[in-house]
């Protein structure tokens, strides 16, 4: 292929100003963007873009993007689900590729395939060994379980670590993690680095070695939900009823209980009953991330902060957009990942179909993509 064949054969990626309120993530980092660069890829920004995230357009030019209209773009990288005005500037036969909620949103799928785009969910990356790099279920994970303990702290009427004062000691406050993936692991993690005594669950008994690896206790219920591609199975109601009488015992005893359970495209499962949380000591806090899902605790308001028989239910929604400037260091370095994996040597857009990771996740198909 001739030289000036091979640029008229570039892909052009464009990187929207993300839309939907709170949403301070960019797809695509200055780091990311001299990096795709480097593999023939041509940039558009939206001006703007990165502003959220703390990262001015100057910072995109100097690392080769230009800024303009990035819904013309052979590629669309965005985090959030596109709204259907965003879908309406998508130009047919484009890729997009983001966060795009199969199961929760088919109506967005519907309206992709009849505009002819190609879409790739992010969350329906396949979770082998191969796609690690691409994962950004797990990036994004590890920043909600690292600021669910903060907000934990945050909101506490007692301290995490054991304090030895003149006035006395302090006994370390107690955390318990419900669900025990990604975020759980990281909220683990940061409740022990602040001094807590931890302990954490989940009907996989399997993850019980990786919580004694981080110091934390593990509180065995005697019920076990093995599902697939890393998820815990959906309990039968029997399993379900037994759970949450042993959890209720177990809670009461907790200052802090973060919660972190989803089984994809379905309710979140109750693990904090309102009884649980009667029996909690005044002052404790309760910090619910499943509540894009309804939530695991059976008081949580989804998207607020409320007291009620004196403890402290937080269920904060997208968390990770609360730390903008690594969860989109993070994402833009598996969506980069993800890209590359369908660019041909000279920077040009040829998905192998026949890989599994682009076929997994790829959620509708145009000709021009086959």
């Amino acid at each position: 292929m001739s030289a000036e064949a091979a640029a008229r054969d570039r892909t052009t990626v464009g990187v929207p100003r993300e839309a939907g309120a709170g949403e301070r993530r960019v797809a695509l980092v200055p780091k990311v963007v001299e990096r795709l660069r480097g593999r023939g890829v041509e940039v558009v920004v939206e001006s703007g873009a990165g502003l959220g995230a703390l990262i001015p357009d100057e910072l995109f030019i100097a690392a080769g993007a230009s800024i303009g209209d990035p819904w013309s773009a052979d590629v669309v990288v965005k985090v959030a689900p596109p709204a259907p005005e965003e879908i309406g500037r998508l130009r047919t036969g484009s890729t997009v590729i983001g966060f795009l909620a199969p199961l929760t949103s088919p109506e967005t799928v519907v309206a992709l395939r009849s505009a002819g785009v190609t879409g790739f969910a992010m969350e329906s990356i396949p979770r082998i060994s191969r796609a690690q790099s691409m994962d950004a279920l797990s990036s994004q994970a590890n920043v909600a379980g690292y600021k669910a303990v903060l907000l934990a702290a945050e909101r506490s009427t007692r301290f995490f670590p054991m304090l030895t004062t003149a006035a006395g000691t302090v006994k370390p406050a107690t955390a318990l993690v419900l669900g025990v993936g990604v975020a759980g692991l990281q909220a683990l993690a940061t409740a022990k680095r602040l001094g807590s005594r931890t302990t954490g669950y989940d009907v996989r008994p399997e993850v019980a070695d990786q919580v004694r690896s981080l110091g934390a206790q593990w509180l065995d219920l005697g019920i076990e939900a093995v599902g697939e591609g890393g998820y815990a199975r959906e309990l039968t109601e029997a399993e379900r009823a037994e759970q949450q009488q042993r959890l209720e015992e177990a809670i009461t005893g907790f200052d802090v209980v973060i919660t972190t359970a989803n089984v994809p495209g379905r309710r979140a499962p109750t693990l904090v009953t309102a009884k649980a949380v009667q029996g909690m000591r005044p002052g404790s806090v309760v910090v619910d991330l499943a509540g894009e899902s309804g939530g695991n605790c059976e008081l949580t308001e989804p998207g607020e902060t409320v007291v009620k028989h004196d403890v402290t239910i937080a269920s904060p929604l997208n968390l990770p957009a609360s730390m903008p400037e690594h969860a989109s260091e993070l994402y833009a370095r598996n969506v980069s990942a993800l890209l590359e994996l369908m660019l041909d040597e000279h920077g040009a857009l040829a998905p192998d179909w026949s890989d599994e990771v682009l076929a997994r996740s790829c959620i509708t198909r145009t000709e021009e993509t086959s």
